[in-house]
């Protein structure tokens, strides 16, 4: 199952408080970077982030799921009403995750 525009749009408002959030849609899912990470994604429309240990602080009860399958697993953010909450995380995703290898 492919994920809603709609549900991408709700999600990218609920972002709106984060700094640098931008998507890219990727086999009928779309990938969600922060400042040219990538922090997770919207699959099956489910935002999911990468369980780097400062996801995993934030949200101890998250439910690990698998994108798609034979993908990594991700945690599932089911906060996703409280901007500021949202914020918050998508910034500790930032400082953690590694900068992007460049491309050749």
């Amino acid at each position: 199952m492919a994920s809603d525009k709609e549900y991408l749009d709700f999600i990218l408002d609920q972002l709106s408080l984060s700094d640098g959030i931008t998507f890219r849609p990727m086999m009928g899912e779309y990938i969600i970077y922060c400042r040219g990470k990538v922090i997770g994604g919207i699959y099956d429309n489910r935002f999911l982030v990468k369980p780097v240990k400062s996801a995993r602080e934030m949200m101890p009860d998250a439910d690990l799921e698998l994108p798609y399958e034979g993908g990594k697993e991700m945690l599932l953010v089911d906060n996703v009403e409280d901007r500021e909450f949202l914020a918050l995380l998508t910034g500790k995703l930032y400082d953690e995750l590694p900068v992007p290898k460049s491309r050749k």
